[in-house]
């Protein structure tokens, strides 16, 4: 499992994928990752956790992703501009 930093907040996280978690079949087990790569609406793609996801709006854009400010371990909000 590949670990990284969120393009949000910068908390440390991990991805799942690749061959070290081939053979999980979705088990819990915390090989889920916590974080995803997501490709947004204006062309460009950040790796977010998932308390950085749940603070996007709707229709996010890079610029949201840039104000994105992690709060806690379990909560990220955006920053105001």
């Amino acid at each position: 499992m590949a670990r990284n930093t969120c393009d949000g907040c910068g908390r440390t996280v991990s991805v799942a994928g690749g061959i070290a978690n081939l053979w999980t079949f979705g088990e819990d087990d915390g090989s889920d990752g916590t974080a995803m790569t997501l490709e947004l609406a204006d062309g460009s793609e950040h790796l977010l956790c998932y308390p950085c996801i749940e603070a996007l709006p709707d229709e996010p854009t890079a610029d949201d992703v840039e104000r994105l400010e992690q709060v806690d371990e379990g909560s990220s909000q955006l920053g105001v501009q």
